[in-house]
């Protein structure tokens, strides 16, 4: 009963229609200050000066998040938990996986202060001398970030930035070539051995053996992001991606 409450509530989440209600309804934004537009991208990371926007959108209602926590609460009430017995739990929860939560974040502030500091335009230009074989270490880059991370948003943070310089630089089209390859190889990360499905693990009691996950699973998982790895550098070429699957391409990895 969880795992239906659960597949029917995320799913109404990722629709557009239901994102664009609930961001109408709440999802403030904040340019952050003493950084907004403060950071200037300069040749040949672009073609002209560009001052580098910092604005956090809080859009907490539309979060994947969100969505998982109502679910909670809903399974909750139909297995017959009172509201305390459910606030218990999720107390209890948070005292065992506070380490693995912090870790996720401070994940995600890498990839921030990447960005920021220029770092993402030195790694995406060195990069660059993958050449002809940049398409593979897209994605196999692309599962690294979701590796280390626990999904494609984070990834997307963490090294979105970096795979549209590197694409710019070696004359491909950034957002395809880029950020959809790199979406594509951080399915393949999705994989058991991403932290979150670590951090799962210890939820459920296996503390300790959080690397027997890892070892059952880092070959298959690897194994699989080659394998796209390959199937992108066939799409760049020799079979050439139609522009209608491009774009499909790029609005997933939006």
């Amino acid at each position: 009963m969880p795992w239906i409450i659960l597949v029917v509530i995320v799913f109404a989440w990722g629709t557009p229609q239901v994102k664009a209600f609930l961001n109408h309804i709440s999802a403030p934004s904040l340019a952050m200050p003493g950084l907004d537009k403060l950071v200037l991208r300069v040749a040949p990371v672009v073609a002209k000066p560009t001052a580098e926007p910092a604005v956090f959108l809080f859009n907490w209602l539309s979060a994947s998040g969100t969505a998982i926590l109502i679910t909670a609460i809903v399974s909750g009430l139909v297995l017959k938990y009172s509201i305390r017995e459910l606030v218990a739990n999720y107390a209890k929860t948070l005292i065992v996986v506070w380490k693995s939560l912090l870790t996720i974040a401070a994940m995600l502030a890498l990839g921030y202060t990447t960005r920021y500091s220029g770092e993402d335009a030195i790694l995406g230009l060195a990069f660059a001398h993958t050449g002809a074989a940049y398409p593979f270490f897209a994605a196999m880059l692309g599962w690294l970030g979701v590796a280390l991370t626990g999904s494609d948003t984070s990834s997307n943070v963490l090294f979105g930035s970096l795979q549209k310089i590197t694409a710019g630089t070696l004359g491909t089209e950034p957002d395809t070539h880029g950020r959809g390859e790199q979406l594509s190889g951080g399915v393949m990360g999705k994989d058991d051995r991403c932290p979150e499905h670590l951090r799962a693990s210890t939820a459920t009691g296996y503390v300790g053996h959080e690397w027997r996950i890892l070892r059952f699973v880092f070959l298959h998982s690897l194994a699989l992001a080659a394998l796209v790895g390959g199937l992108v550098l066939l799409q760049q070429y020799v079979y050439h991606l139609p522009r209608h699957g491009r774009a499909i391409a790029w609005r997933n990895c939006n």
